[in-house]
C-alpha cells in the first residue's frame, strides 16, 4: 500500500467551503496586500501564541531577515547560528550584511548546543557576536533557558528560527516568545501552512515590531517616505485568509501529530527495531520529546546508519520519505566562503548521514503507519 510523505488534499477537503469563502471575501474587499485580512491573521496569531506583536511577511526567509535586521544585525556584527538546519537560517544573516558563525549540534535533539555555542563565544571571533540563532528544528524547542542565560550574559540579542515550530513550547511559553524576536514560516509544507509563501514576525517589543512593519514595506513609516532601506516583504490577503481559517484548527492538528508519534514509538518498539540513542548501531533511533517542552512534530525523524540505502527500499514500496538535512549548511557549495570544511562539526556531519523523515501528518492512518513500519522491519532484517 502506497503512503505518502505528506497528502494536503485530506486536509484541505473539509475545509473546502470554509477556505472558498474566505478567498471570496479577499476578492470582494479588494485588499490583497497586507490590509485588513492580514490585520486580522496578526492579532489572532499573536493572541493564540501569547505574544504582543505578530507581523505577517512574504515568507519564512523574509521573516528571518526582518526580525535579524529589526534587532540592530547588519555589518560588523556576526550571528551564531546551527550548521544543521534550511539554508535560510544562514543566507537571511549574510543578506543583513553580517557573518554567520556556526556551532555543533545535540545529537539527541538535533538542535544548536549550547555548550558548543559557548566555546564559539570563548573563541578568538566571540567579541564580534552580536545575536544567537537557534531553531527549532523538526518542531522541538531548542534549550531556550540556556540560549537565554547566555544572551544576558553576553549582551546578545536571542533571534528564534521557529520556521518548523508553531505551536511548540518551551516550558509554558510558545515558540515565538521565548527570545526577543521570532521568525515563522507559512510554506504549504508547515504544521500551519498557507496556499503559496507567507511568513510572520513575532515579539513582545513594541519597538522590535515598529521597525519590522516598516523594514517590509521597503523602509516606508509614512507613505513615499523612505526612512531606510527595507524590503517589499508583505503578506499579501488571500495567505492571510487561509492562515486565518487553518489557524482554528492547528492545535487539534498538532494534537494529532503528537498521536501519530506516540503510535510510532509503541510500533517500533513493539517490532524490536528501536534502539537507545543517541547514535544507531544496528536498528533505528527515534526522536523524542524533551521533558519539559511540547514538540509539535512538524518530523518525524529517526536515524539509522544504512539510510540511504533504507530510503531507496522505501521508494520502491512507494513509502514517502525525506532527508532534512543531507549537507550541513558550512558544507554548500554556496556558503564556502565561511570558510568551514569537513569535520569542522561532526555531530551535524553524521546527523545529516544518518537521518530520514517519515510520513507524518494529521491524517495519516494507523494501517499507513503500520505500512511504514513493517517496511523498516523488512529492511532491518
Amino acid at each position: 500500500m502506497p503512503v505518502p510523505m505528506l497528502d494536503l488534499k485530506r486536509q484541505y477537503a473539509p475545509l473546502h467551503r470554509e477556505l472558498l469563502d474566505a478567498l471570496g471575501h479577499v476578492l470582494e474587499t479588494q485588499q490583497f496586500i497586507l490590509g485588513e485580512p492580514v490585520a486580522a491573521f496578526e492579532d489572532a496569531a499573536a493572541h493564540h501564541l501569547g505574544v504582543s506583536h505578530a507581523i505577517g511577511c512574504a515568507s519564512g526567509t523574509d521573516a528571518l531577515w526582518l526580525a535579524l535586521a529589526s534587532a540592530g544585525i547588519g555589518p560588523g556584527a556576526a550571528v551564531l547560528t546551527t550548521p544543521f538546519s534550511f539554508f535560510a537560517s544562514v543566507s537571511s544573516i549574510l543578506r543583513t550584511g553580517a557573518k554567520p558563525l556556526l556551532a555543533d549540534i545535540d545529537p539527541a535533539t538535533f538542535n544548536l548546543d549550547p555548550t558548543a555555542v559557548q566555546n564559539v563565544l570563548a573563541g578568538p571571533d566571540g567579541n564580534t557576536v552580536k545575536a544567537i540563532l537557534p531553531v527549532h528544528l523538526y518542531g522541538q524547542a531548542a534549550d531556550m533557558a540556556r540560549f537565554a542565560g547566555i544572551a544576558k550574559t553576553r549582551n546578545l540579542k536571542l533571534i528564534e528560527d521557529a520556521a518548523q515550530a508553531f505551536g511548540a513550547a518551551y516550558g509554558r511559553v510558545a515558540a515565538g516568545g521565548l527570545g526577543d524576536i521570532a521568525a515563522f514560516s507559512f510554506y504549504p509544507t508547515k504544521n500551519l501552512s498557507a496556499a503559496g509563501d507567507a511568513g510572520m514576525v513575532t515579539t513582545n517589543s513594541a519597538e522590535l515590531a515598529e521597525r519590522a512593519r516598516m523594514l517590509r514595506q521597503h523602509g516606508m513609516r509614512r507613505r513615499y517616505h523612505h526612512d531606510e532601506i527595507g524590503w517589499n516583504a508583505r503578506m499579501d490577503g488571500f495567505q492571510a485568509a487561509i492562515l486565518m481559517v487553518k489557524l482554528k484548527y492547528i492545535d487539534e492538528w498538532n494534537q494529532a501529530r503528537h498521536t501519530i508519534a506516540r503510535r510510532y514509538h509503541a510500533l517500533f518498539h513493539a517490532a524490536g527495531l528501536a534502539e537507545a540513542g543517541p547514535y544507531p548501531d544496528k536498528g533505528i533511533v527515534l526522536p523524542h520529546e524533551v521533558p519539559g517542552s511540547k514538540h509539535v512534530w512538524h518530523q518525524y525523524v529517526i536515524r539509522t546508519r544504512r539510510r540511504d540505502a533504507l530510503r531507496d527500499f522505501l521508494t520502491e514500496r512507494k513509502i514517502g520519505s525525506e532527508i532534512f538535512y543531507p549537507v550541513p549548511l558550512h558544507l554548500q557549495e554556496a556558503l564556502k566562503g565561511l570558510g568551514y570544511s569537513e569535520g569542522s562539526f561532526p555531530e551535524a556531519e553524521r546527523a545529516a548521514r544518518e537521518v530520514l523523515a517519515l510520513p507524518i501528518f494529521p491524517e495519516l492512518r494507523k494501517d499507513e503507519q503500520e505500512t511504514v513500519v513493517a517496511a523498516l522491519a523488512d529492511f532491518l532484517s
